[in-house]
């Protein structure tokens, strides 16, 4: 069966890492394909958003896979088929896949089943929104083993919760439940155990009601004005702003609202 699972629901992509037996670690096969399954996402103009979730009730992502992936980069096993080799041939599929240096360019909504630990919380951390279940559980290991949290940890994280906390988090490798992830702003809700996909889903569908263009220039006008000084953050977010009012959609939500009526978006 194949470690990544692409289903679409009207304007809707989930994402299912799928490898349940393995606690839905990253394979070298995996991330190739998830870094596909982004590529999908970005290309697909029907698509308005994304939920990306983990196949199971244990986990939504252990981190790597410590007798697959990590061997393969440290060189310490050698390729055996056609995803180790484009592993090894374009590092880049693997950033891709973990959303570090590929930008799916829709709002991608983490539904978050099971603990997510490692590369599992480095791929949340390149997600917009996230919903987790009571019981899971966060943090970047890595560090334990001696190795680096690559996926983005050292850059997001400190931006996405308090400084001295992510510091906790990445020099002790500590693990932390649903609830405290929440009070620290890494998480949108905690739901019950088994609803994260329909509480991620809901919020996808709200999303995908909005106008197309707006929610794909505010997305990224929020994320290209991170950490900028505010006069340049302002110039950025004109840029942005601009043409998003010149479209066919822009006309479409005033007028439906005067009519009162649902506006009819086509996203142009």
């Amino acid at each position: 069966m194949a470690p990544v699972l692409f289903e679409k629901r009207g304007h809707i992509a989930i994402v299912t890492l799928n490898r349940p037996e393995a606690r839905n670690a990253f394979s070298p096969e995996m991330l190739v394909r998830l870094g596909d399954a982004w590529k999908q996402v970005r290309d697909d103009g029907d698509i308005r958003a994304a939920v990306v979730t983990g196949a199971g009730d244990k986990a939504f992502c252990a981190g790597a896979d410590l007798g697959k992936l990590i061997p393969l980069i440290s060189g310490a096993r050698k390729p055996e088929d056609e995803w180790d080799q484009k592993a090894l041939e374009a590092p880049d599929l693997i950033g891709a896949g973990l959303l570090r240096t590929f930008d799916a360019v829709k709002p991608v909504i983490a539904a978050i089943n099971g603990h997510a630990i490692a590369g599992g919380m480095e791929l949340a951390q390149g997600t917009d929104m996230r919903v987790a279940v009571e019981s899971a559980k966060f943090g970047v290991q890595e560090v334990k083993w001696a190795i680096f949290p690559g996926g983005g940890s050292t850059v997001r994280l400190p931006r996405q919760v308090p400084y001295a906390r992510a510091m906790e988090l990445l020099l002790t490798g500590d693990l932390i439940s649903a609830q405290e992830a929440y009070e620290l702003g890494f998480l949108n809700r905690v739901v019950p155990d088994g609803k994260a996909l329909e509480a991620a889903m809901e919020l996808a569908e709200k999303i995908s009601a909005n106008g197309p263009i707006a929610v794909q220039a505010i997305r990224k006008s929020a994320r290209e004005c991170l950490g900028r000084p505010e006069e340049e953050a302002m110039k950025i977010e004109s840029r942005n702003a601009a043409p998003v009012f010149k479209t066919e959609d822009a006309r479409e939500g005033p007028k439906a609202f005067m009519e009162k009526r649902k506006p009819v978006y086509k996203g142009r």
